[in-house]
């Protein structure tokens, strides 16, 4: 007799999944909002960390800049950067 195997060692999506701990105190609030937004926890908690990572995104250009920034510096309008990109 020959049995077919149903399993399968490809994810039914394409996105990571990852497993995290939480403290009870931020697993209580990740379900608290995700039902207030109608939302499943992964993607509330997807949300908060895409949102993290942006803010840190952020600040680490937001430092860079500030170290390129200088009294001397040189401003183009807008037109006149476009105008020698292209």
């Amino acid at each position: 007799m020959r049995f077919l195997s149903f399993t399968s060692s490809v994810m039914p999506t394409s996105k990571k999944r990852i497993n995290i701990t939480l403290k009870k105190d931020i697993a209580l609030f990740l379900h608290k909002i995700a039902l207030r937004d109608d939302v499943p926890q992964a993607t509330k908690a997807a949300e908060l960390l895409e949102f993290a990572l942006e803010l840190l995104e952020d600040d680490y250009f937001s430092k860079i800049a500030e170290k390129r920034d200088r009294a001397s510096a040189k401003f183009l309008s807008h037109d006149a950067f476009w105008s020698k990109v292209l």
